[in-house]
């Protein structure tokens, strides 16, 4: 057997929490690993750009806990890439900022095995500037220090010259300290330090649960203990910490402090993820449900026969924009001319779907304002004759309300099932962790099979409690229609969008 070639680790900076300050060359790693080693401090949320199959490793540490000993991590990646796999090793902020990067490339490079350092965005920086706080300034100090925490437990061990640090840079920066806060305090002090110099103690800075204290060397010891403020968390000594009154920006925002459940389809966009991230919460998106084309031969016929008969309609309804993708997929399947379809008025259920059937060259006749198909037949009725041929490609589980409507008036309805929700065979490890931790502040619904899936993937679980918890969360549902289902599915709490779109139903988020 020949022998196995070592594969390449990447060691890789997560950044300081918010999954968007990771690298594009980070996501890159993330992406090829056929293994990803993370810590506590690398957001979980990164994980989702691995690649299928890829396998995860799990080595976070705690303040009074080590999953693995740092020789142990370094071992390991050893083991990985001799096993002939690509390894990106996930660490919270920067590598090289006491991160211990360097001992894991030595072991690597004792080893012959190819890696690469990619640097990430240090705590030392992104947690203060989301905290309002640039940690230099013109009119304050042009120069910095960054000290680990990890050095200031005993005075007598220690690299550290005091009398030299109190005094030589305008602001200091301490990671990994909070343990030794009061040590870290009256040193300064006793090093010639005024107590009452700014100090700003942040708390999982960049994410939704980031909390900050501002105080001065000689109160913030007591502030942070009737706070119950612990780690992870950064502190900053110096006059910069005074802008924070004028330039916090990040705590500001109007969703901000929440973590948002967003369940979608597999291949839906991220608008709704996007706006929620825009206004400072944090979402995680879950994909409770795919959609697929019908398999069965006696529906396909069904459709292809509705689809041959372009020509005929006088009218061709499209209530969603999954409709509009699904039906031109099948019409190029077919080879059937747009064309054939000219003499009909085209009728779309919301601006979303209308915009979808824009970009294939065709502009709507009729787009209501409300989006839901009681109000698109009303917006409609006018135009109606009886004796008219209508045609409704969309999903096989659509509700009866618009071809009923339709046959009431006098119409040959013509309906083809083009698509069908079933649920996604996700993993519910993350939303099971979140709900029993009652992280979540809202859960988000854009239509009623995304609330039957959710509830389907968190049964599947097999626990009563953590139902339970998810019915307790807030459901925040595109229209009437979908909270109805959410109230049928025994959500206590619901939000209603005014309107049936994703940018209505992130202000709906606001009312929280």
């Amino acid at each position: 057997m020949d022998p196995i070639t070592p594969g390449k680790v990447y060691l890789v900076g997560a950044g300081p929490g918010d999954p968007k300050l990771i690298t594009v060359r980070g996501l890159e790693a993330i992406g090829k690993a056929d293994a990803v080693v993370y810590d506590r401090l690398a957001n979980p949320a990164l994980l989702k750009h691995m690649k299928p199959g890829a396998e995860r490793v799990y080595v976070g540490k705690l303040p009074d806990r080590h999953t693995l000993r740092q020789e142990a991590i370094n071992q390991l990646l050893v083991d990985l890439a001799l096993e002939g796999k690509t390894v990106t090793r996930l660490k919270g902020g920067d590598p090289s900022v006491f991160g211990r990067v360097g001992e894991e490339a030595e072991l690597l490079k004792e080893h012959d095995i190819s890696f690469e350092i990619i640097p990430g965005i240090t705590s030392a920086i992104a947690v203060p500037a989301y905290a309002g706080i640039p940690v230099t300034h013109r009119d304050f100090t042009s120069s910095l220090a960054i000290v680990t925490g990890h050095e200031c437990k005993k005075l007598s061990d220690t690299n550290i010259d005091w009398s030299k640090l109190s005094t030589a840079t305008g602001t200091l920066i301490f990671l990994m300290g909070v343990a030794s806060l009061g040590l870290i305090c009256d040193t300064l002090i006793g090093h010639g330090k005024s107590e009452d110099t700014p100090v700003a103690v942040i708390r999982w800075g960049t994410r939704p649960e980031q909390r900050t204290l501002t105080g001065t060397l000689a109160t913030i010891v007591r502030q942070v203990e009737e706070a119950r403020l612990e780690s992870p968390a950064i502190i900053i000594v110096g006059e910069v910490v005074t802008l924070r009154e004028k330039l916090a920006w990040y705590e500001k925002k109007p969703l901000f402090g929440k973590r948002i459940l967003v369940t979608r389809s597999r291949t839906q966009s991220s608008g709704l993820a996007d706006q929620i991230d825009e206004w400072g919460g944090e979402a995680l998106e879950l994909p409770v449900l795919r959609l697929e084309a019908p398999t069965d031969p006696a529906l396909l016929a069904e459709l292809d026969a509705a689809c041959s008969r372009l020509g005929e309609y006088n009218w061709v309804f499209f209530t969603s924009a999954n409709a509009v993708e699904f039906f031109f997929e099948r019409i190029a399947y077919l080879g059937l001319d747009i064309r054939r379809m000219a003499g009909a008025r085209i009728a779309a259920v919301g601006s979303k779907t209308a915009d979808a059937l824009r970009t294939r060259g065709i502009v709507a006749d009729l787009t209501p304002d409300k989006f839901q198909a009681e109000t698109l037949l009303e917006t409609a009725r006018p135009y109606l004759l009886p004796g008219q041929k209508a045609f409704l490609p969309r999903s096989g589980l659509a509700r009866r309300v618009l071809p009923e409507g339709l046959a009431a008036l006098g119409l040959e309805v013509v309906e083809a099932d083009l698509y069908h929700p079933v649920p996604a065979e996700e993993s519910a490890d993350d939303l099971l962790r979140v709900l029993a931790e009652g992280q979540l502040s809202a859960i988000t619904f854009t239509s009623s099979s995304t609330v039957t899936s959710f509830i389907h993937l968190v049964k599947a679980a097999g626990n009563d409690e953590i139902l339970a918890a998810a019915l307790q969360v807030p459901a925040v549902c595109i229209g009437p229609v979908t909270e109805k289902t959410a109230c049928e599915a025994g959500f206590v709490t619901r939000v209603t969008s005014k309107e049936a779109t994703i940018e209505s139903l992130s202000e709906a988020l606001q009312t929280l």
